[in-house]
């Protein structure tokens, strides 16, 4: 089997080529933008696995929630090269990404939402499949509600823009790694487990999953949400 992945929810960017479990990626923090970089480093990853985009038996994409510019961008970058080899796209969860990225067996992904929101959900992780526990939510750190699991790990950059409400909101956290992200790698590693199943999409079925229904808000909702940022 032979994917492509394409990561962008967050301000690391990554692609990531899977060939029958071989993973080679290109990834790099890039917090003011970076799209140029997406189809350098797709031809640099097709050249160095030497094949061609025709090879490819589909292509997966973090399509959320996350950033809404950058869930646009993968889920465009997706369908675009889909399109013309009529390729089938596999839409993966940026949280499940991020719990699978992490390395740890419980994990509450918490992803920064802005505007004093966070994007939280909480998965067991098991033989590299993560099973959700808590539904994706996107609320203000204060509320969020916390996992039950007994040795979860806090992952993602939500921790590390709200930490301390975070870890107020459970004690009992095994740690923080605040530093984790969703990566195209972890995209592939969910993905082809969704292609062998059945589960790909054609590229105009492709969407993001936003979780937050309303994109933006007015100056009055942000500062009655904690504030402008």
């Amino acid at each position: 089997m032979r994917l492509l992945g394409i990561e962008t929810a967050t301000r690391h960017l990554s692609v990531a080529l899977w060939q029958d479990g071989e993973v080679i990626e290109r990834c790099e923090a890039l917090p003011n933008g970076g799209s140029e970089r997406l189809l350098p480093w797709v031809h640099e990853l097709l050249a160095e696995g030497q094949m061609s985009l025709a090879q490819l038996d589909g292509i997966g994409f973090g399509a959320g929630p996350g950033s809404f510019t950058g869930l646009r961008l993968a889920c465009g970058v997706a369908q675009g090269l889909a399109w013309g080899l009529a390729l089938p796209v596999l839409p993966v969860s940026t949280l499940e990404a991020l719990a699978l990225a992490s390395g740890k067996r419980e994990v509450w992904a918490c992803l920064d939402a802005r505007m004093n929101e966070v994007y939280s959900a909480a998965y067991r992780v098991e033989r590299d499949v993560p099973h959700e526990v808590m539904a994706p939510v996107c609320l203000p750190p204060t509320v969020v509600p916390a996992p039950t699991l007994l040795d979860a790990w806090g992952a993602g950059d939500g921790f590390a823009t709200h930490g301390e409400v975070l870890h107020g909101r459970k004690p009992d956290l095994a740690g923080m790694l605040a530093s984790a992200f969703p990566t195209a790698a972890a995209v592939l590693r969910l993905a082809h487990v969704a292609f062998a199943a059945g589960e790909a999409l054609s590229a105009a079925e492709a969407r993001p999953i936003y979780v937050r229904d309303k994109v933006a808000l007015t100056t009055a909702e942000r500062l009655a949400r904690g504030g402008l940022r």
